[in-house]
């Protein structure tokens, strides 16, 4: 039986006009049905007063549609976006993030790149820079099976899109736009590439991503550029379209030519075209750095990046961990990271106190290289990290204390395993998992029971978003995400009556103290930890 087709909306500049938006929304769903997505391209938010925003985000206004948005493309508007890594800004309405990959239960895939173009840094909170495209590329192409992408959402055009094609109209695609927008879609072949900002609607013919005769044919990219809601030269600004994923397309069909098609506009004319050369990519930078033992006695210096800067690659070598996607808070070898923090450093993993944490010891387990989830961590990893959980077991055992893990792996790019330790005295592992169980029931999410020596490698796969709770006597909760998830569910639940009693400090925004307090908390965990400290046995 042939797949279902999901029936999307694309939106250009809403710039505040949120009730013409959702009004016309309606009407559209009343008139031809529901639609499974609204995607917002260009600035959601406008230099209107705030009053209509403010209904929607207390749920005076309900929103007819799941909502997916960019960020900001002005220092104006970034006041709106709380959480560089995407967040709810209201029921309904989600902030995608600053760059990153969204894969829906369907198995669509959309990659998505916030904010204008910026060449300077440091890069400001509402442009992108070519690390963050080189970030996105490294992300998707580094294997030999990827083919593209659903679609791509970003604010500004690609430069050159009119290349070979219809009339751009008034726009200027040699000198307007950015290039660097130009190569990520050379690279991501997306089937449908959206953008706004010019306050004009532009549907570009389809262009190839192959060259003909001399490569397999490939999908074709159609690129749709959308006007601003309620403009009144009543442009285009809302574009409905259906789409079955490329994942579970017949490959025939998927690489079917549509009779207008054309060159691809972003390769070089005349002999260069023909040898499928095209915009040179920016340069990803290679980070190498080098961090000490947090242990003075011992001081042994190790590469945060596992590799010899002088060996040459070879096939039998041990894997290289993998590279941060760009800019990462939690990758070791990241100037992002607040290295104050790190509490302890093992070959694979390290540990680092919870910044704005429940408690005071309050810790979480990341790996060193770059690893979304627990499901693509490598052996040694894993074998680390469960060294790791053994050792906080018996760490807080030994201080009348019993420790709950979690993991969250949707809206993070890197692995953060949550370990909160729980006074013995306040409540039972039962009790905890009641309260888990009983709150995710209120706000209906589906709380799974799985087997004690599971797995989670068996259950979930990589890409694929989840919650995941692990309790001191081996109990596991599991969660498969596949649509909305609130953001701080582990922690509120810890933080509820039922467990620890601090409801107060379930957003950790709220729980953040001083430098200076986060470097004596440090230096005490790290004295109390010594003991039991396991990379001390090399």
């Amino acid at each position: 039986m042939a797949q279902k087709p999901l029936r999307l909306l694309a939106c250009g500049d809403v710039e505040g006009k949120f009730d013409v938006l959702f009004n016309r929304v309606r009407a559209i769903q009343k008139k031809s049905g529901n639609f499974d997505l609204l995607l917002c391209v260009g600035n959601f938010f406008g230099s209107t007063p705030d009053a209509e925003w403010e209904e929607y985000k207390t749920g005076i206004k309900k929103v007819p549609i799941q909502t997916y948005v960019l960020g900001a493309n002005n220092q104006e508007t970034v006041k709106y976006f709380q959480d560089a890594d995407g967040c709810e800004l209201a029921e309904n309405i989600t902030y995608l993030g600053r760059k990153g990959i969204f894969t829906g239960s369907s198995g669509l895939q959309i990659v998505y790149l916030s904010g204008t173009e910026s060449l300077n840094e440091p890069v400001p909170g509402y442009s992108f820079s070519p690390k963050d495209v080189s970030s996105l590329r490294t992300m998707l192409c580094s294997t030999s099976q990827f083919k593209g992408v659903d679609i791509l959402l970003t604010s500004p055009w690609p430069k050159y899109v009119g290349n070979f094609g219809n009339s751009s109209g008034e726009v200027d695609t040699k000198k307007c736009g950015s290039a660097l927008v130009s190569s990520l879609a050379t690279d991501l072949k997306p089937r449908y590439h959206f953008a706004a900002l010019e306050k004009t609607y532009y549907e570009r013919l389809p262009y190839r991503n192959h060259v003909v005769l001399q490569e397999n044919a490939q999908h074709a990219t159609r690129f749709i550029a959308l006007a601003n809601v309620g403009n009144p030269e009543k442009k285009k600004y809302l574009y409905a379209f259906s789409i079955v994923p490329m994942k579970l397309m017949d490959a025939a069909e998927l690489v079917k030519q549509p009779p207008d098609v054309t060159e691809n506009p972003y390769r070089k004319s005349g002999k260069e075209a023909s040898t499928g050369k095209q915009i040179p990519a920016p340069e990803e930078e290679q980070a190498c750095q080098f961090f000490f033992d947090l242990n003075e006695k011992q001081g042994r210096k190790r590469s945060s990046t596992g590799r010899d800067s002088k060996s040459s690659p070879h096939p039998k070598q041990p894997r290289k961990p993998p590279q941060p996607p760009g800019p990462c808070w939690f990758c070791l070898a990241s100037p992002e990271v607040e290295k104050h923090l790190v509490v302890n450093i093992g070959t694979h993993c390290y540990l680092a106190l919870a910044k704005g944490g429940l408690s005071d010891d309050h810790v979480l387990i990341l790996p060193i290289g770059h690893y979304q989830s627990v499901v693509e961590l490598s052996a040694e990893v894993v074998e680390e990290v469960e060294k790791y959980k053994v050792t906080l077991r018996r760490f807080f055992k030994s201080r009348g204390k019993r420790c709950v893990l979690f993991e969250r792996n949707y809206k993070s790019h890197h692995l953060q395993l949550q370990v909160i330790p729980v006074p013995l005295s306040f409540c039972t592992t039962d009790d905890i998992k009641d309260a888990f169980i009983t709150q995710a029931e209120q706000q209906q999410i589906e709380l799974l029971e799985i087997p004690e020596h599971s797995d989670i490698k068996q259950i979930a796969q990589p890409g694929a978003a989840y919650f995941y709770v692990e309790l001191d006597k081996g109990e596991k909760l599991f969660h498969r995400i596949k649509k909305n998830f609130p953001l701080q569910f582990g922690r509120e639940v810890l933080a509820s009556e039922a467990i620890l009693n601090i409801p107060d400090r379930s957003d950790w925004r709220q729980c953040q103290v001083s430098k200076e307090e986060e470097e004596m908390l440090a230096r005490r965990f790290r004295k109390d930890f010594e003991p039991f400290d396991f990379t001390l046995d090399d």
